[in-house]
């Protein structure tokens, strides 16, 4: 049964204590591999970083050619949507810090190419779609 309180607030009643329960302890089990940061957290991240311009990930945005892991060391593979593009440092540094927020991450390395070149054919299919094209 709940009551409400002055501030109308629900707040449950008294009711018998839950019966206990002994559990025995489970082994940890650690979320990266013991070599490092995987593939899959580095690319997580990498999709939080957004072209400024166009407000999407720079991974559905098909910037991200290559990303090498080898043990704690990310090595990453990107371009941008043009080689004039005035939010290319600021997208290059997003990535770097966002690579750097993952548990046990050593180097990252961010590698700036041009070829082949971007284009929209790049874009994840869907977002493609989204964008009309």
């Amino acid at each position: 049964m709940l009551m409400e309180t002055p501030q109308h607030l629900p707040i449950a009643t008294p009711q018998a204590p839950a019966p206990t329960v002994t559990v025995a302890e489970s082994p940890v089990v650690e979320t990266t591999s013991a070599s490092g940061v995987t593939l899959d957290q580095a690319k997580l991240v990498l999709r939080r970083v957004k072209d400024p311009e166009l407000n999407l990930n720079i991974v559905d945005l098909g910037l991200i050619y290559d990303i090498q892991v080898n043990g704690s060391d990310i090595n990453v593979d990107m371009s941008l949507t043009s080689p004039g593009c005035p939010s290319g440092p600021e997208i290059m540094g997003e990535a770097e810090k966002e690579l750097r927020t993952v548990p046990g991450v050593g180097e990252v390395k961010i590698n700036l190419i041009w070829s082949p070149p971007w284009t929209p054919d790049r874009i994840e299919p869907r977002v493609r779609t989204y964008l009309g094209f």
